[in-house]
């Protein structure tokens, strides 16, 4: 099947415009979200979130382990030893990082 240079020059362009339009809701999110903080402090109303760094390590922890253990199975199978099972291989990492970052701050904390 033959494509024309029309169409393969509309199937480049479709990503560049997503990517152009996402950055341009997240700018515009960003600046609105830093307005608002700004009048909130100003107007004695900020209140400080409790985010429980440890919940979070554990929960991404064991999310990116399991992600990473699946991937890195299903691409040693799929595809020997290439460069792809890196696509299993840093999630598995960046897993154990931080279930190994919760155990040490949990025994920190016990202390």
């Amino acid at each position: 099947m033959i494509k024309s240079s029309a169409a393969q020059v509309i199937i480049a362009i479709i990503p560049i415009v997503g990517i152009v339009m996402g950055s341009i809701v997240v700018f515009f999110y960003l600046l609105w979200h830093h307005r608002r903080k700004i009048l909130l402090i100003k107007a004695g109303q900020d209140k400080k979130s409790d985010f429980d760094l440890l919940s979070f390590s554990l929960l991404t922890g064991l999310l990116l382990l399991s992600v990473g253990i699946s991937l890195t199975v299903f691409l040693a199978i799929m595809e020997n030893a290439g460069y792809g099972l890196l696509g299993g291989i840093i999630p598995l990492a960046m897993g154990v990082g931080l279930l190994a970052y919760y155990l040490i701050k949990r025994s920190d904390r016990s202390s």
